[in-house]
């Protein structure tokens, strides 16, 4: 299978040179030529696998060519040794749990593959490799901690120092080793442009830059299986029932992991994208005109404290549209079949804080912020469109409620329980250094530590 960018002025290219670009050389971002379909069979063969098994028969169909399929298995297996919980709140309404992984968020689904995969590859390959990250809050830990020790693997991560978590600043800052953390005195947006400017600047030729934010499709891929997770393990497969799925986004990864389950088969009658104040894609829905938000409106669901999602590119070319980096559209894509597939609604602090208190007032379900957007996004679209009792519904958790300790606190009057990848954080010793959004001397940082590094080769 090859990979074409969305500004389509580079060659198509294989899976293993999108996963070590990170983004196409014209700035765009890669997607696969085309989507694998699963067929009603297909389906019916995943209720009664594991999530390893479940993620292997996804994942190798976008990785022939690049691994063998025994290897695929063994990287699932691997990688995926803990729980995804489908909590029942009423009716047919669920919460997925995807905060039970290595640093208790749903980023932990694809950097753990994504770290395999890149073992993988530069076991092959000559030189060492720099990946850069952007992080608006989870993605940063859960990206440190799957290349920690990775051999021949740096890791330069990227974080707007007012508007993270200690908890979550903490996961980034005391690892050390291959992990390089800088605290940016901006905002999320600010260092994802740094990180694209880096890609595309020829005075880092020398060193070889990758990404393992959204931009990667390494990130996408892997996310698609949680989607078929949850719907083989909760829907009358048999009877090829529907699906709504809620999810709360940011830089729109989570979402676009969704859409590829969509297009490979998966039965998903509507997605609920919900954001935060920052509302540039449902004013994009309601209008058909899109206005980032600059600079971005800070809220308490901090991952998702984004003003340009990159993943909107993505989104906008499967629906035969075209968005530059910038988020210039270039042809409008299909608009009707956008709002008919997708309801986007923006949560603000106030209905966030109040949608945690209510969901444990009613159901004792314990949500952190990002969680509960997406979970008043959900209540929204019922309320709203009169869902029937009986439609299957699945709302999406994507951090652990400890991450955020004093807002749980606060709302609910008790401590959510801390998971073993967050104990210990406040003992340990941080070390991080602190950039300007000013471009030149981030890249002169990089030269200096790592522009000797010989440049490796895709083979």
């Amino acid at each position: 299978m090859r990979y074409y960018s969305t500004n389509r002025q580079v060659p198509d290219v294989t899976l293993a040179e999108a996963l070590l670009q990170g983004q196409a050389s014209d700035r765009g971002l890669f997607l696969p030529e085309h989507f694998p379909q699963l067929t009603h069979e297909d389906l019916l063969n995943l209720v009664d696998l594991s999530y390893p098994e479940i993620a292997y028969q996804i994942l190798r169909r976008f990785t022939q060519g690049i691994f063998d399929d025994e290897t695929v298995l063994r990287l699932c297996e691997d990688a995926y040794t803990y729980d995804i919980p489908l909590e029942h709140v009423a009716d047919r309404q669920y919460v997925m749990r995807l905060d039970q992984g290595p640093t208790a968020s749903f980023k932990d689904f694809a950097a753990c593959m994504m770290a395999r995969w890149m073992g993988q590859l530069m076991a092959h390959e000559s030189g060492e490799l720099v990946i850069l990250t952007a992080t608006s809050g989870d993605t940063g830990s859960a990206v440190a901690h799957a290349y920690l020790g990775v051999d021949r693997v740096h890791v330069v991560i990227l974080f707007p120092i007012e508007e993270v978590s200690d908890r979550q600043r903490r996961q980034m800052t005391t690892l050390g080793g291959n992990v390089t953390t800088i605290g940016i005195e901006g905002k999320f947006d600010d260092g994802q442009a740094m990180v694209k400017q880096a890609f595309a600047d020829p005075e880092l030729k020398d060193i070889r830059l990758t990404s393992a934010n959204s931009i990667n499709i390494g990130r996408l891929l892997p996310q698609a299986v949680y989607y078929f997770y949850a719907y083989v393990r909760l829907a009358n497969v048999k009877a090829g029932e529907e699906v709504i799925f809620s999810v709360p986004s940011g830089n729109f990864g989570d979402m676009m992991g969704g859409v590829i389950a969509r297009q490979m088969g998966l039965p998903i009658q509507k997605f609920i994208i919900a954001t935060n104040a920052n509302d540039e894609v449902p004013n994009f829905l309601r209008t058909g005109q899109y206005d980032p938000v600059i600079p971005s409106r800070v809220c308490i669901s901090n991952a998702m404290n984004v003003g340009h999602p990159s993943n909107l590119a993505r989104l906008i070319d499967i629906y035969g549209g075209q968005m530059d980096e910038k988020g210039k559209l270039i042809t409008q894509p299909d608009m009707d079949r956008l709002r008919k597939d997708i309801f986007a609604v923006s949560i603000n602090d106030d209905q966030t804080r109040a949608t945690i208190r209510s969901a444990y007032q009613q159901h004792k379900l314990i949500l952190e912020p990002h969680g509960a957007v997406g979970w008043a996004g959900l209540q929204d679209y019922i309320t709203k469109e009169s869902v029937p009792s009986d439609m299957l519904c699945i709302s999406l958790e994507t951090a652990h409620p400890a991450k955020f300790p004093e807002e749980i606190q606060a709302l609910v009057g008790i401590e959510p329980a801390t998971p073993p990848s967050l104990e210990g954080l406040e003992e340990r010793d941080e070390e991080y250094p602190v950039f300007s959004i000013n471009y030149e001397p981030f890249r002169d940082f990089l030269r200096k530590q790592f522009a000797s590094s010989p440049t490796a080769s895709v083979e």
